[in-house]
């Protein structure tokens, strides 16, 4: 049966060179599970895969986007499940690797099918929301949707826009296209979780920041400036670098401020795949003893 393999796990834990050597072990392709990565723009400060590691590779869903181009998890879900059954004719095993919970979760249970927004309700929200500002886009979900209202990341603006959207779209609830029914897979899914002790992982974020900036991240967020009003801009190492461009901070703080942030972000992406009873977790230098339990596995 074709069997894809999901290696998952915090930012900087070491995803990305334990995922090529598996796909080299298998002789096989990895699929980027990473919302970011998808831009064509941003590779320092997403940590994307680098000119050789593509050349070890065949990577897909890695700088296929531009800044501009409107993306949703349901897109990714459609795009990426073509590229399996396209690979899984050539291939008996994928990978398919990243950080984005929601991204792994469309691939592993599906997502829900909520309408794709029309073009004229997403110019007329964005008008709002500029106009009125969130405080008020949330005040507009709690009297349309308050059940959604209750559970939604009140300072996360998409969010909040996307279901405001479905609301005037289709003059239904946001909530009432949730259903959360887990999706049946023509293919087996494997979960392997990357972990690390907490004092290791903080070293090492902190060590990838340092070389991210040594990389050339400050030329990278100054390239972007004019798209900073973009969804895909407001991530981790390019808005606090923003804030130094405009002058509020100074550049050592808006680092520090980086790194503090991944930190924060790896603690939340470890708080949700904890909730996954399928992973079955390893430290990233049990390369042999995760090979070995694929195999049996797959056996």
């Amino acid at each position: 049966m074709p069997t894809l393999i999901v290696l998952i796990g915090p930012t900087g834990v070491g995803k990305t060179e334990l995922s090529l050597r598996i796909a080299e072990n298998f002789q096989t392709s990895i699929i980027s599970a990473d919302s970011r990565q998808l831009y064509a723009e941003l590779k320092i400060g997403t940590a994307a895969p680098t000119p050789e590691q593509l050349a070890r590779v065949p990577h897909y869903l890695v700088g296929t986007l531009h800044l501009t181009d409107y993306y949703s998890a349901a897109q990714y879900e459609a795009e990426a499940l073509e590229i399996l059954e396209k690979l899984f004719i050539q291939h008996e095993v994928v990978v398919l690797t990243g950080g984005s919970m929601m991204y792994v979760d469309a691939i592993c249970k599906g997502i829900d099918d909520i309408p794709t927004v029309d073009a004229e309700t997403r110019q007329l929200m964005l008008q709002k929301y500029e106009e009125e500002g969130l405080e008020q886009l949330c005040a507009e979900l709690r009297l349309l949707d308050p059940e959604y209202y209750r559970i939604v990341d009140l300072k996360n603006p998409k969010r909040v826009i996307h279901a405001l959207e479905i609301c005037y779209m289709t003059g239904r609830t946001y909530t009432s296209f949730r259903t959360q029914q887990k999706k049946e897979r023509p293919f087996r899914i494997i979960k392997i979780g990357l972990t690390r002790d907490r004092e290791e992982l903080y070293d090492r974020i902190n060590r990838r920041v340092d070389m991210m900036m040594e990389e050339g991240l400050l030329e990278e967020v100054r390239s972007v400036l004019p798209y900073r009003h973009l969804n895909s801009l407001n991530t981790v190492g390019y808005k606090e670098i923003f804030k130094y461009l405009d002058g509020e901070w100074e550049l050592p703080f808006a680092i520090e401020k980086i790194k503090q942030n991944s930190r924060i972000y790896s603690r939340k992406q470890m708080t949700w795949f904890k909730r996954d009873e399928e992973i079955r977790w390893f430290h990233p230098e049990q390369e042999t003893e995760i090979l070995e339990y694929l195999r049996q596995s797959l056996s």
